[in-house]
């Protein structure tokens, strides 16, 4: 398909002539999907298809930045909830902070932000307490030593 049409030759036969050779080559016998009917054939006519198609196949998605902030403060609370050291819970609600207050001195394109810096003592506290009461609630899961075993070793 590289070479030039030639003088003189209309466009729609020399493509034709093309097409024809190459099917003559086999050059679409083992293209990917052969004899399986087209995906979006019965979708609804959109004019940007090919730009949907590729950010699905990359895994890309374009969210208004005041709602890829929201995301990253819910994610943010959900990597508290799993550090593991004081030092880590600050660190995280350090960086989730730094990323809330540019956004309220210059405010992103999209929705509103609703969202006010993360009170970094409160975090802790809070962390603090929900690690003391998972260690009570395991110590509570333990069983009761079996007396009668520890008279035996006696």
């Amino acid at each position: 398909m590289t070479e030039r049409k030639p003088p003189g030759i209309p466009f729609e036969t020399w493509v034709d002539k093309q097409i024809r050779e190459a099917e003559e080559r086999g050059a679409f016998a083992e293209l990917p999907g052969v004899g399986k009917p087209l995906p979006s054939l019965d979708a609804p006519y959109d004019e940007l298809w090919w730009i949907r198609g590729k950010m699905r196949r990359e895994g890309l998605s374009v969210l208004p930045p005041t709602l890829v902030l929201r995301k990253e403060a819910e994610d943010a609370v959900a990597a508290i909830a799993e550090a593991r050291s004081e030092q880590r819970v600050r660190r995280i609600v350090a960086d989730v902070n730094k990323k809330i207050e540019a956004a309220i001195r210059r405010p992103p394109q999209g929705p509103p932000l609703n969202l006010a810096p993360f009170d970094v003592e409160e975090t802790v506290a809070r962390w603090r307490d929900e690690r003391n009461a998972s260690a009570d609630r395991d110590t509570e899961d333990d069983p009761p030593p079996d007396r009668r075993r520890d008279n035996r070793a006696v």
